[in-house]
């Protein structure tokens, strides 16, 4: 790491969020990039994403524009309520698996 490189802690929305049955996954990327699994479908959806406060605005590689917003720890994604990864609300046994 030279001088003018400076390290940068992801954003605190990073990471997997998740359906309560666990059928909808929408991991938010460390780059701005975000991938969604729906079912057994993985990368079902990606596309980008900017922060701006509590608001995420979404850009899908098709070109399809939402919105969500986080209030008290839950993501409103359009008509989606997803919670982080290992909440307590998120039923396990429906989760796809990863990797």
């Amino acid at each position: 790491m030279t001088g003018n490189d400076t390290h940068r802690d992801p954003h605190p929305y990073v990471g997997m969020w998740v359906t309560a049955d666990g059928f909808i996954r929408q991991e938010l990327l460390p780059d701005g990039r975000y991938d969604e699994a729906r079912g057994q479908r993985r990368s079902a959806y990606t596309g980008r994403y900017t922060v701006t406060g509590d608001h995420i605005d979404y850009v899908d590689d098709t070109g399809f524009t939402a919105t969500g917003d986080i209030r008290d720890g839950v993501l409103f994604h359009e008509h989606l309520v997803l919670y982080r990864e290992g909440d307590r609300r998120v039923r396990q046994e429906g989760a796809v698996p990863r990797g």
